[in-house]
C-alpha cells in the first residue's frame, strides 16, 4: 500500500505560553485610581487577584497573616514542614545549607517525618491569630487520611491539589477519594487543582468544586514537564478551562472561579492570565524572594521531597525586599518582578479595563516578538 499516510503530528494543536502573546490596547484608557481589582474568592475578599502558593518556602502561619494584611490570600501545605515539626526552623536551615548534590537526599529525609495531627489544630489557631483566613492545601491522599481532622476544623477553604486532578481516578491498590461525597460532607468551599483540560474541569465543577486551579508543570521550582513529559502552556490551559467555566455557568447558573497556578514571574503575566480568563493567579517563587519568606532566599517544589521520583527542585531566588514591596512596591527594578499589583492596575488602565472581568474584553494577539522587539540594547547587543 502506498500513501498518503497520516501521522499524529500532522494535526498537532498549537499551544501558547505567556511569552507567545501580548495584550492589544484599544480605544479607551482609564485612570489607574479608577481600576477596581477586588473580588470575592470562595467567600474570601481579595484586594487584588493574587494568591500565595502552598509552598513551605513561602507560607508559614505568620506569612499567611502578612499576605492577608496586604490584601491577598495564602494557602499552607498540610504535607509541609509546618505540620511535621513543632518548630521547623532547623529543618529550613538544613535545606538552605545543603550542597546541590545533597539537597534531594535532605528533602527526602526531612519530609519522611510523619504529619502530626495535633499540629493541624495548632497551625489553624496560629493562622487565625495572625489574622489570616485558614486556607489549607493537601493531596487527595492526605485529605482522605486526615478527613476527620479537616472537616471538624475551623477552615475557611480547602484546596485538594495534586499533580493532575481528574473527576475519575482509577486505582486498584486503594480507594480513591470520592470528591462529590467529600465536598458535601466538608461544609466549606473545596477548590480542586490542578488541571489543564476543559472536560476534566467541567466534570470537577459538576462534582461541586468551588474553584479550579490550572497548571501542570509551569512553576519555576517544578520539574514535572522534564521528568514526566506532560503539561500544557499556561495561556492555552487557562483559556481552555475558562471556556469550560463559562459553559458550566450557562448550564448551571453557578460561577466557578479559576486560578492560573504557576508560570507567573512578572506583573504583565498576571494581566495576560486575567485576559485569557483567569479570575486570579497563584504565585510562589516571586513571594519566596520576600525577606519574610521562610525559605530564606530559596524555594522548592511541592513534589521535590519525593524519595523515589522528585518532580521539583530547590532554586536560589535570592531576597529582593519585603513581601509588601513585591506586591505593592515601590519597585526598585524595571523588569516587572516587583509591585505586581501596581503593574496589573497600570496594565488595566492602559487597556481601558475598569475591573477584573473587563480584562476578558481585551484583544489577545499572538506576538512572540513583543518582548524582544527593539530591545537589543537591553540584551547587551
Amino acid at each position: 500500500m502506498s500513501g498518503p499516510f497520516v501521522s499524529k503530528i500532522d494535526s498537532l494543536r498549537p499551544a501558547y505560553g505567556f511569552d507567545d502573546i501580548s495584550l492589544a490596547p484599544g480605544t479607551d484608557t482609564v485612570d489607574p485610581a479608577d481600576v477596581d481589582l477586588t473580588q470575592e474568592f470562595c467567600g474570601i475578599a481579595l484586594r487584588e487577584p493574587i494568591i500565595a502558593s502552598a509552598m513551605d518556602a513561602v507560607v508559614s502561619p505568620a506569612t499567611a497573616g502578612l499576605i492577608r494584611s496586604l490584601g491577598s490570600l495564602a494557602f499552607i501545605n498540610l504535607e509541609g514542614l509546618w505540620f511535621r515539626y513543632e518548630d521547623p526552623a532547623a529543618q529550613f536551615a538544613s535545606i538552605a545549607a545543603a550542597a546541590p548534590d545533597a539537597v534531594q537526599e535532605t528533602f527526602a529525609k526531612l519530609y519522611a517525618e510523619p504529619i502530626q495531627p495535633a499540629l493541624i489544630a495548632r497551625r489553624i489557631s496560629e493562622m487565625r491569630a495572625a489574622g489570616a483566613p485558614v486556607a489549607i492545601a493537601a493531596t487527595p491522599q492526605a485529605v482522605g487520611r486526615f478527613a476527620d481532622s479537616l472537616v471538624g476544623a475551623d477552615l475557611d477553604l480547602l484546596l485538594i491539589q495534586s499533580q493532575v486532578s481528574s473527576a475519575r481516578h482509577i486505582a486498584s491498590g486503594y480507594a480513591p477519594l470520592e470528591l462529590a461525597e467529600f465536598v458535601k460532607r466538608a461544609g466549606i468551599p473545596v477548590a480542586i487543582g490542578n488541571t489543564t483540560n476543559a472536560a476534566a474541569a467541567y466534570a470537577l465543577m459538576e462534582q461541586g468544586a468551588a474553584a479550579i486551579f490550572v497548571g501542570v508543570g509551569p512553576g519555576n521550582a517544578c520539574t514535572t514537564r522534564e521528568v514526566l513529559g506532560i503539561g500544557v502552556p499556561q495561556v492555552t490551559a487557562v483559556s481552555d478551562v475558562a471556556a469550560a467555566r463559562d459553559a458550566y455557568r450557562a448550564a448551571s447558573g453557578r460561577y466557578v472561579p479559576i486560578v492560573a497556578d504557576g508560570g507567573i514571574r512578572k506583573g504583565g503575566e498576571i494581566a495576560k492570565a486575567l485576559a485569557v480568563g483567569a479570575d486570579a493567579v497563584m504565585i510562589g517563587s516571586p513571594l519566596a524572594r520576600g525577606s519574610e519568606a521562610p525559605g530564606g532566599g530559596f524555594n522548592w517544589g511541592m513534589a521535590a521531597p519525593s524519595p523515589t521520583l522528585p518532580r521539583g527542585t530547590r532554586i536560589d531566588v535570592g531576597t529582593a525586599g519585603s513581601m509588601a514591596q513585591i506586591l505593592h512596591g515601590p519597585s526598585r527594578v524595571t523588569d516587572g518582578s516587583e509591585n505586581l499589583a501596581g503593574a496589573v492596575r497600570q496594565s488595566a488602565a492602559a487597556l481601558g479595563v475598569q475591573n477584573l472581568r473587563g480584562f476578558r474584553d481585551v484583544e489577545v494577539i499572538y506576538a512572540p516578538a513583543a518582548a524582544t522587539e527593539g530591545k537589543s540594547w537591553q540584551r547587551g547587543r
